[in-house]
């Protein structure tokens, strides 16, 4: 509990440092999620439904006759979700309790049908994460069919028992039922566990408003933390919230995720930050196809020949100083990054000299997928890469000559990188142990759609 505590006071004290961004999330579940509850859901309300049921006091013998009583098991052959509009979600379940009576001489075995009725109030806690709690709670319990087909037990002493049990059940299922709620609670508290972006980053999902609950679907609008080395990092104000349509992604889909621009803006400029987009680009020295010597280049540079007598190694230096930006179309999403390029060449004393530097604009197309939680990316180069000197100590550099260098040696080792980076995937809002399942993604003008069935792994 203490630990609670001192999550909930950290979140409370890190969430107003970042409200003023808005990088925008809406996580849309639909009425086809309800069906896989009612799946997934009835082993555990079978398990919670299986209460202890105190002695029952036997008068047939003439004096009190403290008898066991005994749920050998319960069986929920129906369970049915549907949602509330503006509050929840309605529980409708069947649950069969097979009871055994361990009465003299022979014991009583029976099978009481019951109706379990309950609604359960979604809102938005404290912290940020969706809490469920039980409203109302009603049973209504069936004639009890006794298994043995015997006459031996008097009518009155079943209606007796019959009552016994109800009166012990109607105490305490809804109990039960209220506490497999608070542990669903205390899964739902994942949502805002750090998730890793990138080898220094991480994000965090946090609920900004009550959930919106229409008798279709239930929509929760999220924003992120984006943390630095553990610290969170400012944004760029964007007043504008995100507003997913209505009539988004795939029917019969259980979950309907809407990613903003900011969400896109905010992850690229947290790893820009971070200088995961930097690499260094040396060559195979013993390869005799290697093209990064100081031999190679002084073909194209006069200057490079002249200071570079000797075949050295060199190696490009890519730093990106600006933001990436991400561009989204309908079916079509681009990356463009404007990096610095140092060529630096090793002198014999093993240290690297500044031969020139460039400025680049690289353009890339943007492939989306989803494994498991994460938003996962593949880049490739559109048309040429764009080439100006910034600066040089060989002399005049000529972008033509070099450009079909600098495109050979640059582009794989960049897409490898690229390719490696956003392969890691940025997790998308979602609970410990659920993921997602034969997803669709979807670009729409200005964010993105994913539609998926959701698995939920025990």
């Amino acid at each position: 509990m203490a630990q609670v505590c001192r999550l909930a006071l950290l979140l409370m004290l890190l969430l107003p440092v970042v409200g003023a961004s808005v990088p925008g999330t809406v996580v849309r579940l639909n009425k086809a999620v309800l069906s896989y509850v009612s799946e997934v859901g009835k082993a555990p309300l079978q398990r919670a439904l299986q209460v202890t049921v105190p002695h029952f006091l036997d008068r047939s013998g003439g004096g009190l006759q403290p008898t066991r009583v005994q749920i050998l098991d319960v069986q929920v052959p129906r369970l049915h979700l549907n949602f509330i509009d503006g509050f929840g979600i309605r529980l409708l379940a069947a649950a069969n309790f097979t009871v055994k009576v361990f009465r003299a001489p022979e014991p009583l075995e029976l099978i009481l049908p019951m109706v379990l009725l309950a609604d359960a109030r979604v809102a938005q806690g404290s912290i940020g994460t969706p809490v469920v709690s039980i409203s109302s709670c009603f049973q209504l319990f069936s004639k009890a069919i006794v298994l043995d087909d015997s006459d031996s037990t008097p009518p009155a002493l079943l209606v007796l028992v019959q009552q016994h049990i109800k009166a012990v059940l109607h105490n305490k299922l809804c109990l039960s039922i209220s506490n497999l709620v608070q542990g669903l609670n205390v899964h739902l508290g994942t949502l805002i566990g750090l998730k890793p972006v990138g080898p220094e980053s991480q994000i965090r999902y946090f609920m900004i408003n009550a959930p919106n609950i229409t008798k279709n679907y239930i929509s929760l609008d999220i924003n992120a933390v984006l943390f630095l080395l553990g610290k969170p990092v400012v944004l760029p104000v964007n007043a504008t919230p995100f507003v997913l349509p209505e009539h988004v992604g795939t029917n019969g889909a259980m979950a309907t995720v809407g990613l903003s621009q900011d969400l896109f803006d905010s992850t690229l400029l947290l790893l820009q930050k971070a200088g995961a987009f930097n690499l260094d680009i040396t060559g195979q020295l013993k390869s005799d196809d290697n093209l990064l010597n100081t031999s190679v280049l002084g073909q194209l540079i006069p200057e490079v020949a002249r200071q570079f007598p000797e075949h050295m190694p060199v190696v490009l230096k890519v730093r990106l100083g600006g933001t990436p930006v991400v561009t989204l179309r309908t079916n079509n999403a681009t990356l463009q990054l404007q990096p610095s390029l140092e060529v630096l060449a090793a002198a014999s004393n093993s240290a690297f000299h500044s031969l020139f530097s460039l400025n680049m604009t690289v353009n890339l197309s943007l492939q989306l997928s989803v494994s498991k939680a994460k938003l996962q990316g593949t880049t490739s180069v559109m048309g040429d890469v764009q080439l100006t000197v910034a600066s040089s100590n060989v002399g005049s550099i000529e972008t033509d000559k070099v450009q079909a260098l600098i495109d050979t040696v640059f582009e794989k080792p960049l897409l490898d990188h690229l390719n490696a980076l956003l392969g890691i995937g940025v997790a998308l809002p979602n609970v410990v142990n659920l993921h997602y399942v034969t997803p669709e993604v979807f670009v729409h003008e200005g964010y993105v759609v994913i539609s998926s069935r959701l698995f939920y792994q025990r």
